[in-house]
């Protein structure tokens, strides 16, 4: 018997002996989060079992195979916890991720802004010392569950006398504090997954800084490798909205009947469950024998499969001690390139039926929200571009875009609202 026979045995008789869709949520997702069987791939000393990603992987599809339902999912497990579990100090780690591992606290992301979208290092959020604390003012944008979020992962500007990648430092703050206002945008699909989200004078301790003082950019890499991985253990695995505030109180059975019928096209664009919604419009179309249609889909099939090959690249290197490297590009692009065959796909199966909208249109419509979100894709965690340009210059040796800016002091450029003394 192989090691991963065994561990698949230990997490069966786990699931057997616990799972009960008679559950409040709130209660299954703390038995699962502190068994270590919600995030194996996790170190075992915080909330996993220390699986390698293979091994993960076997337990998920053995946890699906039995019915079991996840654990939660979202910002706060697929950015903030591996992002803390790399940087953060033994006392932040136990202070934040008892929370996300068994989904009581929601997370949100604070990168972009307004004037620093593709070119985040230019970013003008300041974050000034106070004695033991820093004060934050500024504003971020298209930040997704702002409106739910406990806590969020924030990078301000420490220091504008040095070159902008330097002057960057990375926190954990409290969202429900005095000083932060979030206002939610109405997208094009109707829902109101982002956010603006204002801060004047919100204060952050020293203890939730994240790593050192001008260290901010080399954690962001960090968090945005992960954000552009899709195979990532903490997105699209687990059972929680990937945006909202759950209802822990309801059983795991209610739960499931609401999250059915309210899922909004950000969560099934990021959780992968639009693949299955295809499947079914292929043959509820009768397109399943198709060859056309038939080559298409396999053809979304490689390049999934091609994702998780390049996915474990990217693994095998950060297990090694290097920073993200441009395999996490690739993922990104392939995942932008791969939404848009499902969506044209899809569309190409409908045929007529693919102009109707809302509660006409087939699967109630989620598809077409699906659609209209896909464009956010190439643009989101870093646009194509940029993911190019990162391929070139690093994986082909391409030479750097010409940029002063890169050695020049933050103060001295002109950026977004910022008007340098002339």
């Amino acid at each position: 018997m192989t090691n991963t026979a065994e561990t698949l045995d230990e997490a069966g008789a786990w699931f057997d002996a616990n799972w009960s869709a008679d559950l409040p949520l709130g209660q299954w997702w703390d038995r699962l989060g502190r068994s270590g069987w919600g995030f194996p791939a996790w170190p075992a000393a915080w909330f996993g079992r220390g699986l390698s990603n293979a091994a993960a992987r076997a337990v998920i599809g053995e946890r699906l195979r039995r019915g079991v339902f996840g654990p939660p999912s979202g910002i706060a497990t697929f950015l903030a916890a591996p992002t803390i579990l790399a940087h953060g100090t033994e006392a932040q780690k136990e202070r934040y991720l008892p929370g996300i591992a068994t989904g009581r606290d929601v997370w949100c992301q604070l990168f972009s802004e307004p004037g620093a979208g593709s070119d985040m290092a230019s970013l003008q959020t300041r974050a000034e010392r106070d004695g033991d604390e820093w004060i934050i003012s500024g504003q971020k944008v298209w930040t997704s569950g702002a409106q739910y979020a406990r806590y969020g992962i924030l990078i301000a500007r420490t220091d504008p006398g040095v070159p902008k990648h330097k002057g960057l430092t990375y926190f954990l703050i409290d969202m429900h504090q005095p000083g932060v206002e979030v206002r939610p945008l109405r997208e094009m699909t109707g829902d109101s997954g982002f956010n603006e989200v204002f801060f004047t004078d919100a204060r952050v301790h020293d203890r939730d800084r994240l790593d050192g003082i001008g260290e901010g950019w080399r954690v962001a890499m960090t968090t945005l490798a992960n954000e552009r991985d899709p195979s990532n253990p903490g997105l699209g695995a687990g059972g929680g909205s990937l945006i909202g505030s759950p209802d822990l109180s309801l059983t795991v059975a209610a739960y499931r009947r609401r999250q059915a019928s309210d899922t909004d096209a950000f969560s099934y664009s990021l959780g992968g469950g639009i693949s299955t919604v295809l499947e079914g419009l292929v043959r509820s179309f009768g397109r399943g024998d198709d060859p056309v249609a038939r080559q298409r889909l396999m053809a979304i099939k490689t390049m999934h499969e091609t994702q998780r090959w390049t996915a474990e690249r990217a693994k095998a290197s950060a297990r090694a001690g290097a920073q993200p490297g441009p395999e996490t590009s690739t993922l990104k692009l392939m995942g932008t390139r791969m939404s848009r065959a499902i969506r044209d796909l899809g569309f190409s199966v409908m045929g007529p039926h693919g102009m109707l909208i809302g509660d006409d249109a087939p699967v109630d419509g989620l598809f077409h929200k699906y659609a209209l979100f896909v464009q956010a894709g190439s643009i989101a965690g870093g646009s194509d571009e940029v993911q190019h340009n990162i391929i070139g210059e690093r994986a082909l040796g391409l030479p750097r875009e010409p940029d002063d800016s890169r050695d020049r002091p933050f103060r001295e450029l002109r950026v977004g609202t910022q008007r340098p003394p002339s």
